[in-house]
């Protein structure tokens, strides 16, 4: 009964979702206050020079853009692969995947939750075979829905357990390409504390192990939401654009590539994730 209501969902036209999201944005946090306390505290710690009125521009875009968040995954999940291909406008930044294709050594898509994080691995999948690492939802249900979802034609899906882990690096050793959300909180001893917007933030070292270990080119990427429900653009860009780094990349290195993507739209991060929690 849900995922047939939720293919009619996938139905609707983007501009009718994202409108939908608007509306479900401001609901969401009226009910749940620890989301909406989370965001703004997260977003006082990243402000820097933002004006009082600024701010507060800033909190509004973040409510809007998190409710469209969540009901265009849905729909992104349940709508047929072509569909959703034709969404996306445009994609900047794609001679980096080439010239990284022709290294042969496998690419390590860094995406994190930026804009529509789901449309980029489908987009990417619609060339080349990519495996994604997730954390399955606690709930079964939920988890079987999730899996559905996401596991499409060419995407692999990875657990983020030793299992997974070991997906990824046959995957980069076949000089394919592996999709992680490099913001994602790690589990105790699987982290380093590393500083993102002033802040430190524990985060994964998976990223540099799994490049040391393959020499896979790390990218940077992320769908920009683009208004009225136009659909998305997809930039895609190194995580050392002037080649200044000797070695595989540091959870300091990573978090300062993510901290670039989300100056180009502070508005479509999700800031009420907790990005600055504890393991």
């Amino acid at each position: 009964m849900l995922k047939a209501l939720l293919r009619i969902f996938a139905s609707l036209p983007l501009p009718v979702i994202h409108g939908l999201g608007v509306m479900f944005g401001y609901l969401y946090f009226l009910f749940f206050r620890r989301r909406l306390r989370r965001t703004r505290r997260n977003l006082r710690w990243v402000r820097n020079s933002l004006s009082h009125r600024d701010y507060r521009r800033l909190m509004h875009a973040s409510i809007r853009e998190t409710g469209k968040g969540m009901l265009e995954t849905f729909a992104i999940w349940f709508k047929p692969e072509a569909s959703v291909l034709k969404l996306v406008r445009k994609c900047k930044g794609w001679e980096h995947v080439e010239a990284a294709h022709a290294k042969g050594k496998g690419i390590i898509f860094l995406t994190p939750h930026l804009g529509c994080y789901e449309i980029t691995a489908i987009y990417y999948a619609s060339h080349y075979p990519i495996s994604v690492l997730f954390k399955p939802p606690r709930n079964p249900e939920l988890g079987k829905l999730v899996e559905e979802g996401r596991q499409r034609t060419h995407i692999t899906l990875a657990p983020t357990n030793m299992s997974g882990i070991r997906t990824l690096l046959k995957t980069l050793k076949k000089g394919e390409a592996v999709g992680i959300l490099p913001d994602q909180v790690p589990e105790e001893n699987e982290g380093e504390w590393a500083s993102f917007f002033g802040r430190q933030a524990y985060t994964m070292t998976l990223v540099g192990k799994l490049a040391e270990s393959t020499g896979a080119t790390v990218l940077l990427a992320f769908g920009e939401r683009l208004p009225l429900g136009r659909g998305y653009v997809i930039h895609i860009e190194p995580l050392d654009p002037e080649g200044k780094l000797a070695a595989a990349p540091t959870p300091q290195d990573v978090n300062d590539g993510i901290e670039r993507l989300v100056r180009q739209c502070p508005q479509q991060y999700l800031w009420s994730y907790g990005r600055f929690k504890r393991p």
